[in-house]
């Protein structure tokens, strides 16, 4: 019983256990806001140095780049079934009954069971390389790419586990830095690799691209090796490879069973964008020889300009969603459960007008800002470039609505509502997709999922309606104040892009377009907050919050 007794502690007061506990919730949540904001700043400016070496071919290696990444994703999802909330969910429980040693014997039989996973999923997934290139349309060329993701796929179900076990304690300042230094790690090996194929060896664009996916297996072993380094500061290692005699006994199998159970129809819904990708990739390199003439190297540029360039900007939008679902997850939960469906109506319109609040004024500053935006990152485009990148980042609205309405249906048991509203999107998808291309070409893709998405946002909401009563008229009066302010901080941007179009040219370089994203982005984004604390928005969507910040920015 040696490893219980160290866990024990002189009992102090409630008070003081309280509020250790509110410090090391809000301590948490920031080193897990904080990283995952760094990282994804970090995953999106790393493309304008590894775009501008790839030189000449840089739409093609961004679009090979993105298709392995799209399998890898889908990959990441399936492999770890859902496994580190239940492992965070089980040692919390365990350790808050006393029984310490039980997290322990948890923690090391699902890393064996995840170890075993990570094998098959890897196994697979480099065996099958060849046909599943095929399906994709990258032919050749992503066949080392997806081999070199099943190396990263090996390693993340069990280190998932970690990650999940440091949740469960509720320190997650290793799960943070964890993860920080996997993105970190990654982002260097791409741009040192890029840098060193591209402007001091062979200038294979293809090599590149492999080393630049081989990249997340190098940053997982980082990942992995801090885990460790925190479970040997801690003393957990120690704990982990020689645990004492347990209370209770555990079947990790079942564990992982009842998981899956839980966990697969969040899978499935959660995958809807993934697998939406997947879908274009695959039809559009194969349908598009069939209905034009283009080479399969052109083909590839239009499918960077359709979907990999736009993607990595428009992730950022999307993680907006996924946030505010995730915070809202819980409360929706504890309302339903109660029965307050006062309550849970005015939550679930207020997530709506929140989120127009969000995303509205970002999607239509980066749709007046795409010029410049993409010359930043990308080339100077043609008018081609820019109505698809304007098309992908209004849909992302709709993409980013699903995400918000999906997780409520779920928590108040209607998974399998849920799955057939996703079914449903999904036929509609199918059905439209090769009538799409056909009859559109390159924006055939970005119809049919507007369309598949449009219809399934439609009934998630509809069914969400039904279940809360949730006032639309109140919702849509909300939403109208956002609405507005966006109307005013557009013409803000406008006009100062017109200005500064005499200053920096009609086609300004990745500098000039910088300057004109910063002042004309910074400018909007002001005017918008600003307004929104003159009309009592703020206070309206962030309550205290949002008076703490109105008077931070002096306004």
């Amino acid at each position: 019983m040696e490893n219980i007794e160290q866990h024990k502690k002189p009992q102090k007061n409630m008070k003081t256990g309280a509020d250790k506990a509110k410090a090391q919730m809000l301590s948490g949540t920031a080193w897990r806001t904080g990283a995952d904001m760094i990282g994804k700043v970090l995953g999106v400016i790393y493309i304008i140095p590894w775009y501008a070496w790839m030189g000449a071919a840089g739409n093609q290696a961004n679009a090979l780049y993105s298709m392995g990444y799209n399998i890898y994703a889908l990959f990441l999802l399936v492999s770890t079934v859902g496994i580190p909330s239940a492992v965070a969910r089980e040692v919390a429980r365990y350790n808050t009954l006393g029984d310490y040693n039980m997290g322990y014997r948890l923690v090391r039989q699902m890393l064996a069971v995840m170890t075993v996973l990570g094998v098959i999923f890897a196994v697979i997934m480099s065996v099958f390389a060849v046909p599943l290139a095929n399906i994709l349309g990258g032919k050749e060329a992503l066949v080392p790419v997806i081999r070199s993701l099943s190396l990263a796929i090996l390693l993340f179900p069990s280190m998932s586990v970690i990650r999940g076990y440091f949740q469960g304690l509720n320190q997650m300042k290793a799960y943070a830095m964890s993860q920080l230094c996997e993105q970190v790690i990654r982002i260097i090996w791409m741009l040192v690799t890029a840098f060193a194929i591209m402007k001091l060896g062979s200038h294979n664009w293809q090599n590149a691209v492999t080393q630049s996916t081989f990249a997340a297996f190098v940053g997982m072993v980082a990942s992995y090796l801090v885990l460790l380094f925190y479970l040997w500061k801690s003393g957990n290692l120690h704990h982990l490879l020689h645990p004492g005699p347990s209370k209770t006994k555990i079947n990790s199998i079942q564990v992982l069973r009842d998981t899956m159970r839980t966990a697969v129809p969040f899978i499935v819904l959660g995958s809807a964008t993934q697998v939406f990708r997947l879908i274009d990739n695959s039809t559009f390199m194969h349908f598009m020889p069939m209905f034009t003439s283009f080479s399969h190297s052109t083909l590839m540029d239009f499918l960077s300009y359709f979907s990999a360039n736009t993607d990595k900007l428009t992730l950022l939008l999307l993680g907006v969603a996924l946030t505010l679902g995730s915070v809202s997850d819980p409360l929706i939960t504890e309302h339903y459960v109660k029965g307050n469906r006062h309550a849970l109506a005015a939550l679930v319109g207020y997530n709506f007008q929140l989120y127009v609040g969000f995303m509205l004024p970002a999607i239509v500053g980066m749709s007046l800002l795409t010029k410049p935006i993409y010359t930043l990152f990308y080339q100077v485009p043609s008018s081609f470039q820019i109505a698809l990148f304007v098309f992908t980042v209004l849909q992302s609205f709709l993409l980013g609505l699903y995400m918000l309405v999906y997780p409520p249906l779920t928590v108040m048991d209607h998974k399998r509502l849920a799955m057939r509203f996703f079914v449903a999107m999904l036929v509609a998808k199918l059905v439209l997709q090769v009538p799409a291309i056909w009859l559109f070409h390159s924006y055939g893709p970005l119809i049919a999922t507007t369309i598949a998405f449009l219809f399934g946002d439609y009934l998630f909401v509809k069914k969400l309606h039904q279940l809360t009563r949730f006032s639309i008229k109140n919702t849509i009066r909300g939403i109208q104040g956002a609405t507005l302010l966006t109307l005013i901080m557009s013409i803000v941007v406008v006009l100062l892009e017109l200005i500064l179009g005499f200053v920096v040219g009609k086609t300004p370089s990745r500098t000039g377009s910088a300057l004109l994203v910063l002042i004309c982005g910074g400018a909007g984004f002001y005017v918008y907050l600003y307004l929104a604390a003159q009309l009592g928005l703020l206070e309206k969507w962030f309550g205290a919050k949002g008076t703490s910040l109105r008077r931070k920015l002096h306004i």
